[in-house]
């Protein structure tokens, strides 16, 4: 499907509102609102109907989440699919692991929210898990 198929009924936010828009889209969808901490956000895209949505940064970024030690890289341009509690087919973010930088494919939040985690799978079928306040916002 071509990326302007997908983007069809999209509501889009540009400029400094666009990152609060970020944050409230993962916290709509029951995830931490601190999972993508990105930086000069140019745009935010989201498709109610397909729950498609992307994000496109001035410039890519890398990010160590201090509480688990773990290195993330986020491309400027990252788009996946928002349902409860998890992206799917998601783009554009790689975590650190020894050597290489693995592509994560998909976040899940965990079904019991007596349980605070959140699971990374990578194209691979590896699936790393962490606590959820590890992604808080300003971590």
């Amino acid at each position: 499907m071509a990326d302007q198929d997908l983007k069809k009924d999209a509501v889009v936010w540009k400029g400094p509102e666009s990152l609060k828009q970020a944050i409230s889209l993962l916290e709509e969808f029951k995830l931490p609102g601190g999972l993508l901490p990105l930086e000069e956000v140019i745009e935010v895209g989201y498709v109610k109907a397909t729950g498609y949505m992307w994000i496109t940064t001035a410039k890519k970024i890398e990010h160590n989440f201090a509480k688990i030690k773990k290195l993330v890289s986020y491309s400027t341009s990252i788009h996946g699919f928002l349902s409860d509690k998890k992206i799917a087919k998601l783009q554009g973010v790689k975590a650190k692991e020894l050597l290489i930088w693995a592509p994560v494919g998909q976040i899940m939040a965990d079904a019991d929210d007596a349980v605070k985690s959140v699971h990374f799978k990578s194209f691979a079928g590896i699936t790393k898990t962490f606590p959820t306040e590890a992604f808080a916002l300003g971590e």
